[in-house]
Formats: structure tokens, C-alpha cells, sequence
């Protein structure tokens, strides 16, 4: 078997130990059941791990990945988990997490043909189209990148907002807080849009 296929299941044999030495009941804990506070939706890309740049362990955060951190209201895996997290879990948090050098946000900004991927990295196209007279006036091509990436989860906050689950929590008075937030990989540190809902 492949040397670094391999590893992980090595490691995961040493957390789970690592684990019980602590706490005989951990998994069995985590077994029972969830009831995170956070539900975030993120990049998928593999530098920016949830729950490692939070410092939380399992079952805190509920979680939904994809290229970009969209949240589509036509894609049904998002809206399921949006409305597993707010309708079930009752999640207290909604949290909208991009992060810098974004390699769909990038792919986005280019005349590049990415193939398949273009139909999704659509959505950005349209933040870049409604907020067009402030990124044009930004000269500086990774300023403009890193304000893209702002403005790419500031939208899709208000995309969340917009979703009938979001909606429907509204009207009920039982909403979770939605908010926007940017990871530097750069520094390691999360940014607050301070765009909370």
C-alpha cells in the first residue's frame, strides 16, 4: 500500500489512543450525539481545516464545504445541511468562512476556461458584477483578490439570509446569527466582516 495512504490510518490509530488515554468515554460521548452551536460553510480547499483554525474538537462545529464557500440556493446538499443545522441541531451560529488565495475566487477573476468548475465559479462572477465599480477601482491586482474574497462572503451571507430556511427561522423568531468571516493563510488569524445578520 502507498507509504502515504498508509499514514493516515497510522495516525488515526495514534489519535485514538492519544484519545483514550485521556478519556476512556470520548468516543462513546461523541457516539450519542451532536449539538454544535456553529454551523460553517468553508472552502473545501485542504489548508483550511474548521475545526483546527478554531481550536474546537468534534461535534462543535457542523460543517458544509465547497469550492469557494458558496452558498447556492439551488444546490440541494447546502440547503439540506443549512437546514439540518438550523431546523434540527438549532444552531445558535451561521458562519460564512472564505479565506485568502482562494484558488476559486482566483479562477474566477481569470479569462481562464477551467472546465466544469466554470458553471460553479458563475456565483463569484456575479459578486464581481455587483460590486464591479469598487473592484475596478482597486489597481493593485491582490488587493482586488483579497477584496473579491471579502465581498464573496459578504454576499453569500446575504445568500443565506435569502433561503427559505433562513426565512421560514425568521418568521418563527428562533434565526441563528449569520456571519462572514476570512482566513488568512497567510497569518493563521480569522478576520470578522463584522457583517453579522
Amino acid at each position: 500500500m502507498e507509504q502515504s495512504y498508509k499514514r493516515l490510518f497510522d495516525n488515526n490509530r495514534k489519535w485514538v489512543e492519544e484519545k483514550l488515554n485521556e478519556d476512556k468515554e470520548y468516543f462513546h460521548r461523541l457516539s450519542e450525539g451532536q449539538k454544535p452551536e456553529f454551523f460553517l460553510i468553508g472552502c473545501s480547499d485542504s489548508r483550511v481545516s474548521p475545526d483546527l483554525i478554531t481550536g474546537v474538537q468534534p461535534g462543535e462545529i457542523f460543517i458544509h464545504r465547497n469550492i469557494a464557500n458558496l452558498a447556492v440556493h439551488t444546490d440541494l446538499n447546502f440547503l439540506s445541511a443549512l437546514q439540518y443545522a438550523v431546523e434540527v441541531l438549532q444552531v445558535k451560529h451561521v458562519v460564512v468562512k472564505g479565506h485568502y488565495y482562494c484558488g476559486g475566487v482566483r479562477a474566477a477573476m481569470s479569462d481562464d476556461h477551467h472546465g466544469l468548475i466554470d458553471n460553479w465559479l458563475v456565483n463569484i462572477r456575479d459578486v464581481m458584477r455587483l460590486h464591479q465599480n469598487e473592484l475596478l477601482a482597486i489597481s493593485d491586482e491582490e488587493e482586488k483578490f483579497r477584496r473579491l474574497v471579502e465581498l464573496n462572503v459578504i454576499e453569500q451571507v446575504n445568500n443565506v439570509k435569502a433561503t427559505s430556511v433562513m426565512q421560514k427561522a425568521i418568521r418563527s423568531g428562533n434565526a441563528p446569527y449569520v456571519h462572514g468571516w476570512v482566513y488568512d493563510l497567510n497569518e493563521g488569524l480569522l478576520k470578522d466582516l463584522e457583517v453579522s445578520k
